[in-house]
């Protein structure tokens, strides 16, 4: 099976950093949840806002997560993000009711991730069902003891053959994406401050002004 082309998000609500990563055109898209929102000063009433802002900027896909509890609920207020437009992506929590919700919300056309995803047999219900994106948590599966790079390798091993891949999230280095990359997970969201890691070096970045300086001798 050919492998999926690496795609990088910025985990962020912090409107200046997205921009600024958007901007450069280092990554595909934005992803939020409540908390996300929460820690950026972000009100559930900013996010048609923020989904304009970031559509403008060049956001392929943008991540709002439904919320309620409840089947019923959760389907409820997807239909607020689904409105938003075609490039948002409806984020819904893997339990019971969360499964429920997106399997329906996949048989209505809508694009799904579930996330918060700890075990294989979650990742594997999420393919059985078509969802397109799967999220599990790897700096707190660390935390809680689990074997996260591991487990999310597995987990895109159960994706062969279906619509589904895993979106790794809770990446708290750059060392951890290019690590999951290596075992074939192919999506990632992060911070922006890891996203920026991922672009330094200082060595890099020491080549680059010794070339500038070459230059400014040869009159450029």
């Amino acid at each position: 099976m050919t492998a999926l082309a690496p795609r990088l998000y910025v985990d962020s609500a912090d409107t200046d950093r997205v921009s600024s990563l958007l901007a450069a055109g280092v990554v595909h898209g934005v992803t939020t949840n409540p908390t996300i929102l929460e820690r950026g000063r972000r009100t559930a009433a900013e996010i048609p806002d923020l989904y304009a802002r970031w559509t403008e900027e060049g956001a392929r896909e943008i991540f709002f997560q439904t919320w309620g509890g409840d089947t019923a609920a959760f389907l409820r207020n997807a239909e607020g993000i689904r409105a938003l437009g075609e490039r948002v992506v409806v984020k819904v929590p893997a339990t019971r009711d969360g499964f429920a919700a997106a399997s329906a919300l996949v048989r209505d056309g809508a694009t799904v991730l579930v996330t918060a995803v700890y075990t294989v047999g979650q990742a594997l219900a999420c393919a059985s069902i078509g969802v397109q994106y799967i999220a599990p948590y790897l700096g707190r599966m660390r935390d809680a003891g689990i074997d996260g790079d591991a487990v999310i390798a597995r987990m895109q091993e159960v994706c062969v053959g279906s619509s589904s891949n895993v979106l790794a999230a809770s990446l708290r280095s750059p060392e951890d994406i290019t690590g999951l990359r290596l075992a074939g997970v192919p999506y990632f969201t992060a911070a922006p401050d890891v996203i920026e890691q991922l672009l330094y070096n200082e060595v890099s970045d020491g080549s680059a002004a010794e070339f500038d300086a070459a230059m400014g001798r040869l009159g450029a």
